[in-house]
C-alpha cells in the first residue's frame, strides 16, 4: 500500500506563515508530479502548486510570490512554504502524488490538513 501523510497545518494570523509537509511511503517504485490542492467549504478542490520530479514548478495565480513548493526525491517528500497568508487561503490542504508501484501508476491523496487564517 501507498500512503501520503501530511503535517503542518494549523491556525495562523493574517500575514503569517505555515509550512506543510507530505511524506509518501509504501511500495513505491517512482514518484512523478507532486502537488498541493486546497478545498474551502462549499468550493471545489483546486490546484495550488505542483512540482515535477526534475523540479519544475507551477503555482496558481492566487499564491504566486507567496507560496513555495519543494520536494526531496530521496525522501519522497513534498513541502509547501506559505508566507503572507490571507484569510482567503483558509482551506483544507491536500497532498497529491503520481506514484508508480509494481502494480500500477496512479494519483494518491493525503488525508488533508486544515489551514485556518484568522486574527
Amino acid at each position: 500500500q501507498v500512503q501520503l501523510v501530511e503535517s503542518g497545518g494549523g491556525l495562523v494570523q493574517p500575514g503569517g506563515s505555515l509550512r506543510l509537509s507530505c511524506a509518501a511511503s509504501g511500495s513505491i517504485f517512482s514518484i512523478d508530479n507532486m502537488g498541493w490542492y486546497r478545498q474551502a467549504p462549499g468550493k471545489q478542490r483546486d490546484l495550488v502548486a505542483s512540482i515535477t520530479r526534475g523540479g519544475s514548478t507551477y503555482y496558481a495565480d492566487s499564491v504566486k510570490g507567496r507560496f513555495t513548493i519543494s520536494r526531496d526525491n530521496a525522501k519522497n517528500t513534498v513541502s509547501l512554504q506559505m508566507n503572507s497568508l490571507k484569510p482567503e487561503d483558509m482551506a483544507v490542504y491536500y497532498c497529491n502524488a503520481l506514484i508508480t508501484t509494481v502494480e500500477l501508476r496512479r494519483h494518491y491523496w493525503g488525508q488533508g490538513t486544515q489551514v485556518t487564517v484568522s486574527s
